[in-house]
């Protein structure tokens, strides 16, 4: 894929700790995953936070800094096949193993380093997996067959089975703030080579509601309708090319009880335009 068909967080994904931007508290200078990485030494961890806030994009890092055998899977399509062939990479069996060329279908980067001494799976949308699926990394994570980083949008506690998360760390990102989301925003205008005003920047922060992807993508997509003038991206460009805006929310996952804490500590506080403001969040989005 050229770099041009990319989409725009993926052309300005930093590649090393210099350019990430947000969650401090996990990768400032002496910080649990900046020694991490800086030390080499990774062990299993969930890295649990919303969308869009740097999941990916710390696990890249870690593939690009890690000795060993990276591969990158998600849960949505992967299951136990994809499983055990990497496993034999480390620890080959009986069965019939498949080609390289299908082990290249999910390997992010195969290192010089043997499988031998282990690899380092992502394992994104951890939560998809059923409680069999888990238990079949077990063992492999205990012996340290696998070193496991799982990405999940969901709470680990309720998601992942207790064994599995015995064994592994778990650090949770944080929603990007508006000042975050601008600076990344900026980056990305950099990327595009375009102007865009100062009103239209703070929209795109205050749009994300934390999630740096969804500002990257809704600046890029307006860029493309509207760029080929000289003039600078307006707000009514962006809510031209936005129409709705979707608010973040679930049924009963951890985003719906989220805005009811926030909603009745509102009331508590007798701070009544908050309380406003998560009621209508909630009538807005069913």
């Amino acid at each position: 894929m050229s770099q041009v068909s990319q989409p725009l967080p993926e052309r300005i994904r930093p590649k090393n700790l210099d350019g990430f931007i947000g969650q401090e508290h996990l990768v400032g200078q002496g910080k649990p995953l900046y020694r991490a990485l800086q030390q080499k030494t990774i062990p299993s961890m969930i890295l649990w936070g919303p969308p869009g806030v740097g999941k990916t994009t710390l696990a890249r890092m870690i593939a690009d800094v890690t000795d060993k055998p990276f591969y990158l899977l998600s849960a949505v399509s992967a299951g136990k096949a994809e499983l055990r062939e990497i496993i034999e990479t480390v620890k080959p069996t009986q069965s019939k193993a498949k080609s390289s060329a299908q082990l290249d279908m999910f390997a992010v980067q195969t290192n010089e380093p043997s499988a031998s001494d282990g690899v380092v799976l992502f394992l994104d949308e951890i939560h998809r997996f059923n409680k069999a699926q888990q238990d079949f990394l077990l063992p492999y994570v205990e012996d340290g067959t696998l070193t496991l980083i799982g990405a999940t949008t969901e709470n680990p506690s309720f998601e992942v089975i207790s064994a599995l998360l015995s064994r592994m760390q778990v650090f949770t990102l944080n929603s990007l703030t508006d000042e975050e989301i601008s600076q990344i925003i900026k980056r990305g205008v950099g990327q595009l080579k375009v102007n865009i005003n100062d009103d239209a920047i703070a929209f795109l922060a205050n749009y994300a509601n934390g999630d740096a992807r969804a500002a990257l993508n809704l600046l890029d997509n307006t860029v493309r309708l509207y760029a080929p003038t000289d003039n600078p991206i307006t707000v009514e460009d962006l809510r031209e090319t936005l129409q709705s805006k979707h608010l973040r929310y679930d049924k009963s996952g951890e985003e719906h009880y989220n805005t009811i804490s926030a909603f009745i500590k509102s009331m508590r506080s007798s701070d009544a335009n908050a309380a406003l403001y998560y009621l209508a969040r909630m009538v807005d989005s069913g």
